[in-house]
């Protein structure tokens, strides 16, 4: 069952988005070569207090950190252990809050200092590939032409989308029906109507799409030990273009 939102429902999760942007904003002005992404964690969870939020990751699923800190091959829920930062890493930062019973979640990459031209390609397919489903998400269409503008438009760069992990429905919990590929074909999938919330989030790869979970049962990192890149926006469906309600 799709969970159809509500404009006043909406309008708190437009709150507890903008307050996860306005987090991960805090967060990439401090990212520099040198930095202990613990810091990253310590000052999320900070400014999540005096907001009176409550960080969304934080024991989901048995998840150890507030935070996702996923550094170079790791691809998503990296663990924000004590690891310094140095130049030419690229960084992904995802964030969830929980605010007056509804979720908001983000993710951005990050360039620390100057970074290789693979890797800032990387990051632009990937932001770009984001925006491709953004715009597919509109009513009338089906959750398979999102997955298949992201797919079709990061494999046309070269790249390859990472499969394990999806898009969701977000809401009143953090992950809802639907589930969102990042790959598929057109016109498949559920058909998508106004009230709908999805948080869309490519995962791309600059080598293989194949994963590998470490032994901490969490980081996933690429098999074969190439680049990943993240990002991931809030949208509501709206009788036009979709809006995207992780935006600071």
């Amino acid at each position: 069952m799709i969970y159809i939102k509500s404009e006043q429902e909406i309008e708190k999760m437009r709150h507890a988005n903008a307050l996860v942007m306005e987090i991960l904003t805090m967060l990439k002005d401090m990212v520099r070569p040198g930095l202990n992404i613990k810091r990253l964690e310590r000052k999320a969870d900070e400014v999540t207090k005096e907001k009176g939020g409550i960080p969304a990751f934080k024991g989901y699923n048995g998840y150890p950190s507030s935070l996702c800190v996923s550094v170079n091959e790791t691809i998503i829920h990296g663990i924000p252990h004590n690891r310094i930062l140095k130049e030419g890493d690229i960084v992904g930062i995802d964030y969830g809050i929980l605010f007056e019973g509804f979720y908001g979640d983000a993710a951005i990459t990050v360039p620390v200092g100057r970074i290789s031209k693979e890797a800032s390609r990387l990051i632009t397919i990937t932001r770009e590939a984001l925006f491709k489903g953004i715009k597919s998400a509109v009513v009338g269409k089906r959750v398979g032409d999102i997955s298949h503008a992201i797919q079709s438009y990061v494999e046309g760069k070269g790249f390859s989308v990472i499969r394990e992990f999806t898009g969701h429905g977000i809401g009143k919990e953090l992950h809802e029906n639907p589930s969102i590929p990042n790959y598929g074909s057109p016109c498949t999938g559920i058909v998508i109507e106004k009230g709908m919330t999805f948080a869309l989030e490519p995962m791309v790869s600059s080598g293989s799409h194949e994963v590998e979970v470490l032994s901490d049962g969490w980081t996933a990192v690429t098999k074969d030990r190439s680049l990943s890149a993240h990002f991931e926006h809030t949208i509501a469906i709206t009788d036009g273009e979709p809006e995207i309600l992780s935006k600071h």
